[in-house]
């Protein structure tokens, strides 16, 4: 048997498990929870954070790179997790419940940061994107699934009266994660319609008022982090708050090398603490995921 026979077969073998177990023993999702090790602190003693991205699914979002449903394939998207949760500097994973489920399930989230994906219900390309539902992780369900906080998905776009639910729908979720004494990871942009499609503004200037808006949702900011892209002009944009946050990786780069120059850069913000990188990583170019991830660990 060739190798990538054989790994097709260890692929289908661990779907076919998983499926079983969901069929026979449902109960022992919250019982791999419950007795899940947790770190004391997200960021632990560094202050750091390298967490891998894989909420897209839920929104229909499948697309990496040029193929638009590379992200379809859950055993594929599955090794490609374990592969880099697997790598020296990876703290842990962003995503929805599935995914989280079937991580649980395979032993493999054992003291890593969990981040709950929380509003999926904008889903990509549809003509309601904007009112983007909490469709999956309440703040509740996450504090009882012991996993670490939760994340938000904030585009604001001043043309569809949907942003304001969405906005509120974001402060109420910030609220609820810091009455649980966990992490919301807020996500803001923002957005617009070009025909017909949201697309995110990604210049300085829109980015300092996505982030100055995200920074004051909810009662309380104490346990908020930021999810926010690289753009131009890095300095000027986290210099409008004083939270802590993350960069993400969006879409599958042209130039890797590119794409890791500007995250080093950014890292040397004060108030920039790690990365939280998805397609980037698990979909390389190259097809290399452990060589993304090491090389996204040394950028850190």
């Amino acid at each position: 048997m060739s190798v990538d026979t054989q790994a097709e077969s260890s692929a289908r073998s661990r779907i076919a498990a998983l499926t079983e177990t969901r069929v026979q023993r449902p109960e022992a999702i919250a019982e791999a929870a419950a007795r899940r090790p947790r770190r004391p602190a997200p960021a632990g003693a560094t202050g750091r954070l390298m967490i891998v991205a894989a909420d897209h699914p839920a929104r229909g979002a499948l697309a990496a790179g040029a193929d638009p449903y590379a992200m379809a394939d859950r055993g594929d998207l599955l090794d490609r997790l374990c592969t880099a949760l697997d790598r020296p500097g990876v703290d842990g994973v962003l995503a929805a419940p599935d995914v989280v489920e079937d991580l649980l399930l395979l032993g493999v989230l054992d003291g890593k940061v969990v981040i709950g994906s929380m509003n999926r219900g904008g889903l990509a390309g549809a003509s309601f994107e904007i009112d983007d539902r909490f469709t999956a992780y309440s703040a509740d369900a996450i504090a009882a699934s012991r996993l670490d906080g939760g994340k938000v998905l904030l585009r604001v776009d001043d043309d569809d009266p949907a942003t304001a639910d969405t906005l509120e729908g974001c402060a109420r979720a910030v609220s609820a994660l810091a009455g649980h004494g966990l992490m919301a990871m807020v996500e803001p942009f923002i957005s617009r319609r070009v025909d017909g499609r949201v697309r995110n503004v990604l210049t300085p200037e829109a980015m300092i008022r996505a982030v100055s808006i995200a920074s004051a949702l909810g009662t309380t900011s104490a346990r908020t982090w930021l999810k926010v892209p690289v753009v131009p002009d890095m300095e000027r944009v986290m210099a409008a708050s004083t939270l802590p946050a993350l960069l993400l990786g969006g879409e599958v780069a042209d130039d890797a090398r590119a794409a890791l120059d500007g995250w080093r850069r950014a890292l040397r913000l004060p108030t920039v603490r790690g990365l939280v990188v998805g397609r980037s990583l698990l979909y390389p170019r190259d097809g290399d995921v452990a060589g993304a991830v090491d090389a996204a660990v040394d950028a850190l």
